[in-house]
């Protein structure tokens, strides 16, 4: 059952991938390097698994949510972080 799980986030990891990729095919502005998909991967793998061990440690459904909801944002902060660097710290990509 947990290799089941695995699986499905890391084929849901990379159907997201598949995204960029595409749209670089047809796109300009779109221009992703090796080190970005690989980055992105993690930081999806990252919070597709916590994300899964919530679901399935937590118990209370409303404690569920909530720690969803802060893993997602700090899943998003993190990633505008990378993308354009709106907190200004060294690891921005701007």
């Amino acid at each position: 059952m947990i290799i089941k799980r695995l699986l499905i986030v890391l084929l849901t990891v990379g159907a997201i991938l598949l995204i960029p990729f595409f749209a670089m095919q047809f796109s300009a502005e779109v221009f992703w390097t090796a080190t970005d998909f690989v980055i992105a991967g993690i930081l999806l793998f990252i919070t597709g698994i916590t994300i899964e061990v919530i679901l399935r440690k937590v118990p209370k459904k409303r404690n569920r949510l909530i720690l969803c909801g802060i893993v997602l944002g700090v899943f998003l902060i993190v990633w505008a972080e990378l993308a354009v660097g709106i907190l200004g710290t060294p690891m921005a990509g701007s």
